[in-house]
């Protein structure tokens, strides 16, 4: 690979054949403003904010794009290269609403950030916002079309990141417009509800449909039993939307919060992680050992359950039976523990913290009742959470630590890993491996199913047992892997596929913004948590075990397939019918 250096702001900077001239500069600590790039995305120089000025060159050149080569000379803000952005940036804010204070991305709005770095203090021309709609008719995703600024981070998202390639730019110039194809409405689009392009909107054109309201009004409702279960991935994000660093465990401090919030119980999702373990790993030895379908998928992930069902079908057989954590633990609440706490579960509601917006979507699925009531009330994401501690008043960073309320709130570091991807692979297998065996699994960390890669694969021997594994992130990457089960390739066991890069982690509902070196602190956050739990293993958990004793019975019995268990249909590509 060629080296050579190149010459920004008169400083001699190292770079490599291959580099563009903004990845020269981060590496270099020289700041560029940029809009529409984003690192986890192809640069698309749509913008023009990112321009610089290059010797030689007759124009200002969009830094994201443009290639490095030997002795260039560059400058980042040269008078010409200022007033060009400044230019852009206010045209951009010439027909944006000016209703900052009350939109959700008020703080965290990068072109408000970028027009407060270029000093703008008055847009010169003032154009009305042309007054779409807003778009509320999706259970997952807002979208608000007058704040669009065009730059395509969300068609890039959803056509390369997840392969689903539900909205397109129609119109041209002033009249372009972002949105679904033939101008369906996102509750009736091709949409997985995964809210990645949430995560990569610079501005409020895409937020989550926020049940905050319905929350407040439950917990100020005195006749309201009120429990709330948080899910692994929410504990190592939550910190950075509280002005804590990437990475931060923070789970004492979120169990305080909830309680200061006014939550009667606070469960953990962790204990119906355990109990996912369970029920899927007993079903995956039943079909490997009962000539059952293989590859066994799992069924965790709601954007990837819609996925598979609008896009594999066919493959819906291979599909674990098991409700995901979230939908395992409403079950449970609204039966087992109403029994054991002597409660109406007429009278109960129960809000979940997600790292995921198709979370609300899975929640108000019709067969999501199996308690009598609907499993799941509401569901809040790390985004909202946050929103509700800031208006508490409460000082995230400096509250006290506590634990989780029993009986729910017990779990193990396998159900901790279930956050990143890869972990619910590697918490099945270490059940699996113990069940069949009748010996202790040695090393805990099954290493071959980490790591960022979008797809994974390993042989783990489970006793004379080889099972072949695979993991897949991101919806483009998770095709790449149906494609080769569909055909009769790879003679794989058992696949975990999660919608979201880096898994729960990298979901649509976490802090923003995001980004590889992001997702990857929450992740080493997420093993730290593991290794520092003293059960590791789900079936170790004695509530689980307590749980089977008392109520369920056994693993994929009767009570157990009534309640933890479900089935999903196949969906059109063109339309889909809402969830009510």
């Amino acid at each position: 690979m060629s080296e050579f250096t190149i010459t920004i702001n008169g400083q001699q900077v190292p770079a490599t054949a291959g580099m563009t001239v903004l990845e020269a500069a981060q590496k270099a600590g020289i700041k560029i403003p940029t809009l529409c790039y984003h690192p986890d995305l192809p640069p698309m120089g749509a913008c023009r904010v990112c321009l610089v000025e290059i010797e030689k060159e007759r124009v200002l050149q969009p830094s994201c794009s443009f290639p490095v080569r030997p002795d260039m000379v560059v400058q980042t803000h040269s008078p010409a290269v200022r007033k060009a952005r400044r230019t852009v940036v206010e045209l951009l804010l010439s027909d944006h609403p000016s209703d900052c204070t009350a939109c959700a991305r008020n703080g965290i709005c990068e072109l408000q950030a970028l027009a407060e770095d270029l000093g703008i203090r008055e847009v010169r021309v003032r154009v009305e916002p042309p007054g779409h709609e807003v778009d509320a008719s999706s259970l997952s995703v807002v979208r608000d079309p007058d704040k669009c600024i065009l730059c395509r981070r969300c068609l890039q998202t959803c056509d390369q990141i997840q392969g689903v390639s539900g909205l397109r730019i129609k119109g041209r110039g002033y009249t372009s417009l972002v949105g679904a194809p033939f101008d369906t409405p996102l509750g009736d689009a091709l949409c997985v509800n995964c809210g990645q392009c949430i995560n990569r909107c610079p501005t409020g054109a895409l937020t989550e449909r926020t049940q905050i309201p319905e929350v407040w009004a439950a917990l100020d409702d005195p006749t309201l039993f009120t429990v709330v279960q948080t899910a692994p991935a929410v504990r190592v994000a939550l910190g950075e939307a509280l002005g804590m660093a990437p990475g931060q465990i923070v789970t004492g401090k979120l169990t305080t919060a909830l309680r200061l919030l006014g939550f009667d119980r606070v469960f953990d999702t962790n204990f119906t992680a355990d109990l996912t373990i369970i029920e899927e790993g007993y079903e995956l030895i039943d079909r490997v050992t009962n000539g059952g379908v293989l590859p066994q998928l799992t069924s965790c992930s709601p954007g990837w359950i819609k996925f598979i069902e609008h896009f594999y079908p066919s493959l819906l057989p291979n599909l674990s039976s098991c409700k995901s954590p979230q939908q395992m633990f409403g079950a449970v609440a609204k039966t087992y523990f109403a029994e054991e706490a002597g409660l109406d579960p007429a009278n109960m509601r129960v809000i979940s913290i997600m790292p995921c917006v198709a979370k609300k979507f899975e929640a108000a699925r019709p067969e999501m009742c199996d308690s009598g009531f609907r499993d799941v009330d509401y569901v809040l994401t790390t985004r909202e959470l946050a929103q509700m501690i800031k208006e508490n008043g409460l000082d995230f960073a400096s509250l006290p630590e506590s634990t989780y309320d029993d009986p729910l709130g017990e779990s193990t570091g396998a159900a901790v890993i279930f956050g990143a991807t890869g972990g619910v692979m590697e918490a099945a297998l270490r059940t699996a491996y113990e069940v069949i065996t009748g010996e202790k699994l040695e090393n805990l960390d099954i290493e071959a199913v980490r790591g960022m890669e979008g797809v994974k694969e390993a042989t783990v021997m489970v006793g004379d047992l080889p099972v072949k594994a695979a993991v897949a992130h991101g919806l483009a990457n998770a095709a790449k892997l149906l494609d080769r089960v569909a055909a009769g390739e790879g003679g794989y066991h058992f696949i975990e596929i999660m919608a979201c890069p880096g898994g729960c982690i990298g979901g649509g509902g976490q802090p923003i913004p995001t980004s590889l070196e992001i997702r990857q602190a929450r992740a080493a956050a997420t093993y730290q948590a593991d290794r520092e739990l003293p059960i590791r293993r789900s079936h170790e958990n004695p509530d689980i075990t307590r749980i089977y004793e008392k109520f369920l019975g056994k693993p994929l019995g009767e009570k157990s397939h009534h309640l933890l268990h479900t089935k999903y249909t196949p969906r059109t590509r063109r339309a889909v019918q809402r969830e009510q």
